[in-house]
């Protein structure tokens, strides 16, 4: 078979009818075979050009995202949230960040074809994020894995091995809340000879004749208030190991617990008011209105002693409404300096003798920035 690279110009002079015909039709079919690759090659290129422009618009959005996250967590909105609604959200804001510059560092590697592209300047490595220690108080359940056979496993030697150290490596671990019942078993003793029973007294109760202990009640209180968890959902995980609290007996635990704290609560508060300085603020929270199946806006007042005192404190008082009626019958009794974000809810309780006014710099900066 002739080959067709191989024949020069002259060579063709030479060439039988027949020998003709075979070189046009191996021409023919090269050329076939050189359209369909150089069609293919456009194919790909059209495609790693759609690439290339799918992920450059990517790579703008996740950097446009990032750029709001950025201004979101620096700008002047955090002002208006406290430093706990603060860290809620920067906590979240952080793991969307990590998120956005990991999908951002995967498109920016990503080879869209086989064509090398323009090589982009070397980045600096991210540096990893130091993993603290587990904290020491934490007790420490050791899990020792040791061979079973402790001789030498060459089958000319089996002699005993001696152990010459060991790799201890430390992760953290949980065990869940349980139930358990506790039982006051108090002992009787008798004297034969003198007819004579003796036995001790039960332990105190801060509930008589409850149920639970003070450490479950304790629970039940922090899980609903400080954890936010509704009694429906304590009811449910108590369902999960076979214990049944309807959310009635959890309320009622609750209001029980309460009653017992007053007396702290009132201690407390008269704590707070006994600073010159008192800082006083409100926010609104939604309150459950019975019956009607919706929710109706409350306010939990907070007053907290001054920023210089030596002792810090804040008390808080929740209260169906805005009125000035709240902060005046709360401070009935106080003489010093308000610290206030100048609403005329606090006018009433501030035109008393006694009392003077100070405005929050905060506000008024905001201004500026805004």
């Amino acid at each position: 078979m002739l080959d067709m690279h191989a024949i020069k110009a002259q060579d063709l002079r030479v060439l039988s009818i027949a020998e003709l015909a075979a070189l046009a039709t191996q021409m023919l079919t090269h050329i076939s075979e050189q359209s369909k690759h150089i069609g293919e090659q456009d194919k790909r290129i059209d495609s790693q050009a759609q690439a290339i422009k799918w992920r450059d618009a990517k790579i703008e959005s996740i950097t446009f995202q990032l750029a709001r996250l950025k201004a979101w967590k620096f700008g002047a909105k955090t002002e208006a949230m406290n430093a706990q609604q603060r860290e809620i959200f920067e906590e979240t804001l952080a793991a969307d960040q990590a998120s956005l510059e990991a999908q951002l560092a995967a498109l920016q590697g990503t080879p869209t074809g086989d064509t090398p592209g323009p090589s982009a300047p070397e980045k600096q490595p991210r540096r990893q994020p130091k993993r603290e220690p587990l904290p020491a108080h934490l007790p420490r359940v050791d899990q020792r894995i040791e061979p079973e056979d402790t001789h030498c496993p060459t089958p000319e030697c089996g002699q005993p091995m001696v152990r010459v150290g060991e790799d201890i490596s430390e992760r953290l671990d949980i065990v869940p809340a349980q139930f358990f019942v506790q039982r006051q078993i108090r002992g009787k003793w008798a004297c034969k000879c003198c007819q004579l029973l003796v036995q001790e007294p039960a332990a105190p109760q801060v509930f008589d004749n409850a149920l639970p202990t003070p450490g479950l009640q304790a629970h039940t209180v922090i899980s609903r208030f400080v954890d936010h968890i509704p009694y429906y959902r304590q009811e449910q995980i108590s369902a999960r190991a076979g214990i049944h609290t309807p959310r009635s007996t959890l309320a009622a635990w609750s209001g029980q617990t309460g009653a017992q704290l007053m007396a702290l609560y009132e201690a407390h508060r008269a704590f707070v008011l006994g600073s010159r300085v008192v800082h006083a603020d409100e926010t609104p929270i939604s309150l459950l209105d019975p019956g009607g199946g919706k929710t109706k806006k409350a306010y939990m007042w907070a007053y907290a002693r001054g920023a210089f005192e030596p002792e810090r404190g804040v008390v808080f008082d929740f209260c169906a409404g805005r009125a000035g009626k709240y902060p005046l019958e709360f401070l009935k009794g106080w003489a010093g300096t308000l610290v206030v974000d100048a609403y005329a809810g606090y006018d009433a309780a501030l035109s008393l003798d006694g009392r003077s006014t100070a405005y929050c710099l905060a506000h008024a900066r905001r201004k500026f920035d805004e």
